[in-house]
């Protein structure tokens, strides 16, 4: 079995399939404005299944690196459980299958506009019903070992999503040239980063009204799209439904190592890079173009 810090190849072909919508012009040049876009609709009711039976497994099998931001959660319970696992790709058959097979990459690779695109990690969100906490504000970028603009999350919901619950997204945050402190999901709290450069994440609850905040109706399938410097959150879950998110983070042909001041997340001990390598190929595959 592969682990966290084992390196990857994929040897021969990857069966790809096509896209499950198509991806225009305008939605490229919304994503390169906004930082963030909905792909409604952009996986079928396979991936859906599939992503669905491998989070079952999941929560069943944590792996190293699953926390649990509830404090009050009941195991024998599906209320109130704020649950977050991510690098685990390798291992579970399901996730494996989604990464190499399904059309998450060439997606990536169109929005993105990159002509390689590599897979960094996985990571699935899972807010049950009448789970209370909130996901921080933050941007994904700063708890990263990368540096680079052509980045890709794809949340991916496996459920109904209100307006109310869906992940809110700074629109334009992109490209305000800043890294924020890292905050900590269990309490908002920053990380403990020793060096310049970084800043306390705004409070933009307090002043909504200063900023273009986009945030979307969801139904199984459809995609939020963003960039790894675009801020965002995730509201409690207060409604009867699961809300269950798998995102799958991409790197494109500009991304190189980043050395920070503090531990990332994930770690990646052992990586042995200098700041501005480029990616490693064996621990972060190729999966577009096709091979």
């Amino acid at each position: 079995m592969l682990s966290l810090l084992s390196p990857f190849c994929i040897v021969g072909s990857r069966m790809s399939e096509q896209p499950d919508r198509s991806i225009s012009d305008n939605e490229i040049a919304a994503f390169r404005e906004s930082g963030v876009i909905c792909l409604k609709g952009a996986f079928g009711a396979h991936w859906i299944d599939t992503l669905a039976a491998g989070i079952e497994r999941n929560l069943r099998e944590p792996g190293p690196m699953a926390h649990d931001y509830t404090d009050s959660f009941d195991k024998f319970s599906s209320k109130g459980r704020f649950f977050g696992d991510y690098c685990n790709w390798q291992r579970i058959p399901e996730y494996r299958d989604f990464i190499l097979n399904s059309p998450a990459a060439e997606i990536a690779a169109a929005v993105m506009e990159s002509a390689v695109v590599q897979i960094y990690h996985e990571h699935v969100l899972v807010k049950e019903p009448e789970t209370a906490e909130p996901t921080p504000w933050h941007h994904d970028l700063p708890y990263y070992n990368v540096d680079g603009m052509k980045t890709l999350s794809i949340w991916l919901t496996l459920d109904p999503v209100e307006v109310d619950v869906c992940p809110r997204f700074v629109a334009g945050s992109h490209r305000w040239g800043k890294l924020f402190y890292p905050r900590l999901f269990k309490n908002s709290d920053n990380y403990d980063y020793a060096g310049d450069g970084y800043e306390p994440v705004p409070d933009i609850d307090a002043a909504p009204d200063d900023y273009k905040l986009l945030f979307w109706e969801l139904q199984p399938g459809d995609a939020l799209l963003f960039n790894f410097l675009t801020l965002h959150n995730g509201p409690p879950n207060p409604t009867i439904n699961r809300r269950r998110g798998f995102s799958s983070r991409w790197l494109g042909d500009d991304v190189t190592f980043a050395k920070r001041p503090g531990t990332t997340s994930p770690p990646y001990p052992g990586i042995d890079l200098k700041h501005g390598d480029r990616m490693r190929t064996d621990w972060f595959p190729v999966v577009w173009p096709l091979t």
